[in-house]
């Protein structure tokens, strides 16, 4: 799954050009926060008029309506004993359709809502992941240590939001602080211990890392450890590549490296010759909900389990997950991980809807990014090609923002939609069948719409 680039400058740009309407991006009942800009679709924008604007004031969907017009494409889906569906008012939070609604579902990468809210909530969106450079065991030994930031790169790429952590600068940093000590070469290895325990996550099919869907788990890689930034292939050893990339760096900035590239354990309490900082988790959030990336959704569930004292493995990401989300009140989820590639994991559509309700509760600002890394039908991330127009689901474009999911025999839809009037509803759907199919899905959401 290849990052967007999601530039900001570009986006308005676009935005003004051809965006025939503007709306609210989360939930309509979110009166404090100043309103973005919901994307009409380039492909749709001389097709008929603007979509309505948010409306606090629309009249509320009924349930039985919503019943009437939902029950006949279920029935006609073929998958209909695999579905699963909630579906409430934004505003009032009144259940509108329920369908196995509190049933747990696989629900591939709609977990990622859950690690949003968790990650969100605990540490927090201002929260930053740390790599480092430390003064080895040895005098002329440096070590490179892995704080657990997948989207470290080697270089700065002036046109990337948000701005990512460098081996460039890392380097840099390292450099001034030899030279201030007169070292000009050094010994060089690496840490990447932070994450103790396996690096594939429980109920993870084997060929998820071969096809490119995840790299494995490790505290200390570059670009999620894919072969190029925008490739989908993995290297066989992340935290060694890092490891040589970062040597590279340490020459062009007027560093020898003499030898060394070896694992190791770095000091306790080493000398810092240079750290840099992932992007905060808020934006590592709306990056993982945008594009699904299963790298950053682990590590961020290892920030969980750091804040609540677990071990940064699998399992205590999942203990750290469920102890916040028993402070939030949420039920309903049993999760084997976090970024949703396990098969083990069990969700019910009325929790799914549950968070996206929490995280626009206007009292609770921390856990907005989860709306706002919500892709946007036939506009951006993975709802980029869906929602075509003269497609079934074409009503949804620009309208529908919403959280993917897929695995064999499993799809998964978790967001938000503007009928007519302007009324939002958040919904979930899930299908755990052999033809499960994000398009099935996607004429449900359009239906409401």
């Amino acid at each position: 799954m290849r990052h967007d680039r999601i530039l900001a400058c570009l986006t308005l740009g676009l935005l003004n050009v051809f965006v025939l309407a503007t709306g609210v991006v989360a939930l309509d009942v979110i009166e404090s926060r100043p309103g973005e800009t919901a994307p009409y679709p380039v492909a749709r924008a001389e097709e008929g008029p603007a979509p309505a604007a948010a409306d606090a004031g629309a009249e509320a969907v009924g349930p039985d309506r919503l019943a009437d017009i939902l029950d006949d494409p279920m029935s006609r889906s073929d998958i209909s004993e695999g579905l699963f569906a909630y579906v409430a008012d934004a505003q009032t939070h009144q259940e509108l359709y329920a369908r196995q609604g509190t049933k747990g579902a696989v629900p591939a990468s709609t977990t990622k809502v859950v690690t949003a809210v968790a990650v969100l909530h605990s540490p927090g969106p201002d929260t930053h992941i740390t790599t480092r450079v430390v003064r080895g065991e040895d005098p002329d030994e440096v070590v490179l240590v892995g704080g657990g930031d997948p989207t470290l790169t080697r270089k700065d790429d002036g046109e990337r939001y948000p701005r990512l952590a460098t081996l460039e600068d890392l380097a840099r940093q390292t450099a001034a602080s030899l030279d201030e000590e007169g070292i000009d070469a050094v010994r060089l290895d690496y840490d990447d211990s932070t994450y103790p325990g396996s690096a594939l996550g429980p109920g993870w099919k084997k060929n998820y890392v071969p096809e490119g869907s995840t790299g494995a788990v490790h505290a200390l890689m570059i670009d999620e450890g894919r072969v190029e930034p925008d490739s989908s292939s993995r290297v066989e050893n992340p935290p060694l590549v890092a490891a040589e990339a970062f040597a590279k760096e340490l020459e062009s900035a007027g560093i020898t490296v003499t030898g060394g590239l070896s694992e190791v354990t770095a000091p306790e309490e080493p000398d810092v010759l240079g750290s840099v900082d992932s992007p905060p988790v808020s934006a590592l959030v709306e990056m993982m909900m945008l594009t699904s990336d299963n790298n950053i959704a682990e590590a961020l569930a290892r920030q969980i389990a750091l804040a609540q004292g677990e071990e940064l493995t699998f399992e205590g990401a999942v203990a750290a997950t469920d102890t916040v989300l028993a402070e939030l009140g949420i039920e309903g989820v049993d999760i084997s991980d976090n970024s949703g590639l396990s098969t083990r994991n069990r969700i019910s559509p009325q929790a799914l809807v549950e968070l996206l309700l929490l995280a626009a509760d206007p009292d609770r600002p921390d856990l907005y990014y989860t709306l706002s890394g919500l892709p946007t039908a036939h506009f951006s991330g993975s709802l980029r090609s869906r929602y075509s127009p003269s497609g079934p689901a074409e009503a949804g474009a620009g309208l529908v923002r919403a959280k993917t999911g897929t695995l064999n025999g499993v799809s998964a839809l978790a967001g938000t939609a503007y009928n007519a009037e302007g009324r939002l509803v958040v919904f979930a759907f899930v299908a755990n069948h052999s033809g499960a199919s994000g398009y099935i899905l996607d004429t449900l959401a359009a239906v409401l719409v």
